[in-house]
Parts: C-alpha cells; structure tokens; sequence
C-alpha cells in the first residue's frame, strides 16, 4: 500500500508501521547532501517498478557509534527535520530502525532476512559504496548484492560523489557550521541551515537591559554553530513570515559566566510574546564571538551596535520563504 500524495504527508515510521513493499535508500543521510540525493534518487527511480514499490529512506536511530562506542554524535537533521527535506525529493515514508545491542548483533545475513526482506519487503536497495552493516560491520556492498540476489531484491551500489577531489560528507557541513561559514555549509546542504527550539521562561536578565529575548530549549542532538552573536531570521511555529532577529549562541560572559551555554533571539523592532512558541531560526551571518565587558553599560551599547548591523544585513538580503 502507497502512501497517498502530495509529498507533504510523508511519514516518520518504525519498521512495523511501514508501508510495503519497498524501494529502500539506505544510509544515514544526515544533511541530505547531493552525495545522499544521489542514492535517493535511484530508490525512487526503482520504485516505479514493475512492481510499484514504496520510495522509502530506511537509516538508525541512535547513530550506531552512540550505542557501540558512546560516541555523541550531533546531528545535522533530527529525524522529525528530514520528513520536509526528503518529500520533495519524491520519498512517502522515512523508516528508523532503532539501534541496540540486540540489532549490531546481527550478522549480515539475519540483518537481510530479518529487517530488509521480512519487515520492509524490500524489492530494491540502493547504497553508497561505503555502506557497512552487520556485526561488526562485516558486510560490505558486495555482500548486500549477494544476500539481496538470494532474497529477490534489486541491490545497487553507487559511487561516492565529490567535487574537485574533495567528497561530499556530513564531515564538511559540520566543519563549515563549526568555523560559521553558512555560506558554503548552504551550499553543501543544497538547502539553508536552520534549528528549532521551544521558547522557555529567562531571568528576564535581556529584558532589564531593554533586548528582550526568547531563551530556546534546543534538542541537545542538533548540531549548532560555532557560538557568537549572529544575524537571524526567526519563525514563529508553523508560520511563513520571517522575522528579523539578532541571535546570541553561547555563554553570557558579562552577565553570569558560570551558566552554561544557551540560545537567546531578539526579534529586531518586534513586540511578540512568544511564550509557550516553538521558534525556527536561520542564523545568516556571524557578527562576532562571545566577550566579557567592563559594564553592563558597555554590554547595552555593544548589543545597540549589534542590533544595527544585523538589521542592515537582513534588509540587504531577500526575505527567505
């Protein structure tokens, strides 16, 4: 059974819940990037059959380094954030399989049988040809060939994509993000960078000093960028109209350099109560790094002059969608 269209009822799913038989992408596709949209692709192109099967991503959750060598591994899309990526790309459903002791344990072969043939019914996989799986990941791309040919499925192995000799990898969006180069971690995601968080109650410390913000609680998986103070676009809930803002992404140095690091929006020229509201943020520009000053005077004028340069960077741009 398909999924019905338009692409915007994609679904987040577990194994038991998927719909089938499946064409799967295999992989963990965080960042969505052209290498991953590659295989994704070719999934959906095995898809139109004969037979027509479901265009499926199929990856883990938790990442197996989490679990195997207790590894935190920060992630550029939460699962919840793919469904809007991966729809458009012609994907109905996104399957997660959760990672335990029990799945590593499985050799390649139960991993074909068990997940792959007997809960998704796959009719075709599609891999990069780096794709591990199995204890210890001990089944390569050939092995998948060969177990899928025993079990009916189409199994095709693409190559890695770069550009310039430099491939395409969660690694390199990472690292832009990290040196807060937004410019090329958008070019390399296809797509802008942005995050969400649900606005929760301050001290109220902003507001005393006349910049009000909203204090986001931001999953703790959610790969964020380098701290500073950044021009930003915000996003109130599910609306489309981007507010102006000024981002501050660290630790509040003058104020109270024991608390530990947060996220505070300040929507330029804005009187919203956003109490209780999920925010999404798109932060466009770093302005500068976090630094501890001789006054709260001192701190008031600095933000002044932060406000400023960041309202004139949002009105030199095109207002995003």
């Amino acid at each position: 059974m398909a999924l019905a269209r338009p692409w915007a009822l994609i679904a987040l799913l577990s194994p038991e819940q998927a719909c089938r038989p499946t064409a799967l992408a295999l992989g963990s596709f965080d960042g969505v990037h052209a290498g991953h949209r590659h295989v994704i692709a070719r999934a959906v192109a095995m898809a139109a059959g004969p037979p027509a099967l479901v265009p499926t991503v199929l990856s883990f959750w938790p990442h197996p380094r989490e679990v195997l060598a207790g590894e935190p591994r920060l992630r550029l899309d939460l699962p919840g954030e793919k469904l809007s990526v991966l729809g458009p790309l012609g994907i109905e459903q996104l399957v997660l399989v959760p990672f335990d002791l029990q799945l590593a344990a499985l050799s390649p072969e139960q991993f074909v049988q068990q997940v792959l043939r007997d809960q998704l019914q796959a009719g075709a996989v599609v891999i990069g040809e780096n794709f591990r799986f199995g204890n210890r990941r001990s089944g390569g791309p050939e092995d998948l060939q060969r177990l899928g040919a025993a079990c009916g499925m189409a199994v095709e192995v693409l190559p890695l994509l770069d550009e310039g000799g430099s491939r395409y990898s969660s690694s390199r969006i990472r690292q832009a993000l990290a040196e807060a180069d937004l410019v090329e971690a958008e070019r390399l995601l296809q797509r802008p960078y942005r995050f969400s968080g649900q606005v929760v109650r301050g001290r109220g410390l902003g507001r005393g000093l006349g910049w009000p913000t909203a204090n986001l609680q931001v999953d703790g998986r959610k790969c964020l960028p380098k701290e500073g103070v950044y021009a930003a676009w915000a996003w109130r809930g599910e609306s489309q109209q981007a507010m102006p803002a000024v981002m501050n992404l660290g630790r509040q140095p003058t104020i109270d350099p024991e608390a530990p690091s947060a996220v505070e929006v300040h929507l330029l020229d804005a009187e919203v109560d956003l109490a209780g509201d999920s925010l999404r943020v798109q932060p466009l520009q770093w302005l500068r790094g976090q630094q501890a000053f001789g006054s709260l005077d001192e701190l008031t004028g600095q933000i002044s002059r932060d406000a400023d340069q960041a309202r004139a960077l949002l009105a030199a741009v095109q207002l995003p969608g």
